[in-house]
């Protein structure tokens, strides 16, 4: 059996913002994660729970992802979007469409429950509940 050129590796995903610098205040002093290397050679990493982390990298051009890049599973999304509503996020409302949110931000026609925002360059994150 052959071995994969991935065996001893730690794979890690990546997205684009149009400043390292802002985004790295944001999932740091907003969001409250680590973030390690922020502007060094216009890239941070984003340090998730459980050892995973993500690249962030600047990108003169930047257009926000339409779709969401980063998914967190809380155990209470509605404590976890009044806790983030009061360190200034705002969440996404998807009034008129399959995906309508109510007053609160959160998406509660089927699935898991979930509430989706932003990062400062416009890409779309959620959180969602765990189980």
């Amino acid at each position: 059996m052959t071995t994969s050129p991935f065996e001893n590796t730690t794979a890690f995903s990546g997205f684009s913002v149009d400043d390292v610098e802002a985004a790295a205040r944001f999932y740091r002093d907003t969001l409250g994660l680590t973030v390690t290397g922020a502007g060094e050679h216009g890239t941070a990493f984003i340090e998730l729970p459980g050892g995973a982390r993500v690249l962030t990298y600047a990108k003169p051009d930047h257009t926000p992802a339409s779709y969401t890049v980063l998914n967190f599973p809380v155990p209470d999304v509605e404590a976890a979007v009044a806790e983030l509503g009061r360190r200034g996020v705002t969440f996404e409302r998807y009034a008129g469409t399959p995906m309508e949110t109510d007053e609160q931000g959160i998406f509660r026609g089927g699935g898991p429950l979930i509430a989706w925002f932003t990062d400062p360059a416009g890409n779309v994150l959620s959180v969602l509940q765990d189980s």
